[in-house]
């Protein structure tokens, strides 16, 4: 009986020293991070995610798996990580589409972008710039607004999805030139510029990043920027106020968040890989020669910028009648 007791004992003691393995894993060990793109490849938010999932994988020591969920401004992949596991294995590429602009956009959105996600690092400021087709005819912001005048069959514009910041420019630009234009919403950035690059639609609005390619291929034209300055990139392009459209002033930024719940020290990890990642030179290089300005800092400052960010587009929105549909 003593002996059997011992053996007992000794078992029970063995339990408690050696527990189950994956009781210890420490993240990111146990599985491969999945980074979700709420939008379709190719767009700002891709090139970020890809970019950064390279340099990840290299200093987190795990594979980064970048996921597209586009659809919804974003917001299919939004709610899909705001009701994944907070284990830190799920995070998304957030946009102010996806955490500003469809708090107002979308009257029963199915996530909240600020109690759903736990903000890990904001990454870049993004400037909208404004886009024809090459072979259009049009070579001035004045040329554009002489043809959406004189022309109701060509009052169209594209955008990368309805509630995008890039939706929002346009119909800013609508309410400005008093016309009522037709938004034409596709599922990422990609499809809508190929069709405002054949003329199918007649401009757009979008992020420098994406648009380059196209431009520099002689695909689409570029007129002025929404920024309140001219870019260092393109020194010869006006700002939207310049080129005579009043109090025409805006810009996107793209950032990363987890699920709500996401432990503290799996945040501030992240936080530190994705910092570290933006200042390596050649990081930052791609970055800002795609027309980005490289931002990071701590999960503060992302949730500082949402503070301010939420009503101001709630109000533009508002004045706008901008619609999801």
């Amino acid at each position: 009986m003593r002996q059997h007791l011992i053996r007992l004992l000794m078992a029970g003691t063995c339990i408690l020293t050696f527990p189950d393995a994956s009781a210890q894993t420490t993240w990111p060990e146990a599985k491969p991070i999945v980074y979700v793109v709420p939008f379709t490849p190719g767009g700002s938010t891709d090139i970020i995610a890809r970019t950064l999932a390279q340099q990840l994988t290299n200093s987190l020591k795990q594979t980064i798996i970048v996921e597209n969920k586009p659809g919804t401004g974003g917001g299919i992949g939004a709610t899909y990580v705001a009701n994944s596991t907070a284990d830190g294995y799920t995070i998304i590429g957030g946009t102010i589409s996806t955490h500003a602009i469809n708090a107002s956009l979308y009257p029963n959105l199915p996530y909240d972008p600020v109690k759903s996600f736990e903000p890990v690092s904001l990454v870049a400021f993004l400037p909208n710039v404004l886009l024809v087709s090459a072979n259009s005819g049009i070579n001035s912001v004045a040329d554009l607004v002489t043809v959406l005048k004189n022309n109701p069959d060509r009052r169209t514009f594209a955008s990368s999805g309805a509630g995008t910041s890039t939706h929002l420019a346009g119909e800013l630009l609508a309410d400005r030139l008093g016309l009522a234009l037709t938004h034409i919403p596709y599922k990422g950035t990609p499809p809508a510029m190929t069709d405002v690059a054949t003329g199918q639609v007649t401009f757009m609005f979008d992020q420098l990043t994406a648009a380059m390619p196209l431009i520099k291929a002689g695909k689409l034209k570029l007129l002025a920027v929404t920024t309140d300055q001219r870019l260092d990139i393109a020194p010869d392009i006006p700002t939207m106020i310049e080129a005579g459209v009043a109090g025409f002033s805006m810009f996107s930024w793209q950032a990363v968040y987890a699920p709500k719940g996401t432990p503290k020290p799996i945040i501030d990890r992240l936080n530190a890989a994705i910092d570290t990642a933006l200042k390596q030179a050649d990081v930052k290089a791609k970055l800002t020669e795609m027309g980005m300005v490289v931002v990071g800092g701590p999960p503060d400052t992302l949730a500082s910028l949402m503070q301010s960010e939420i009503p101001r587009w709630a109000d533009l929105v508002k004045k706008s009648n901008a619609s999801a549909n």
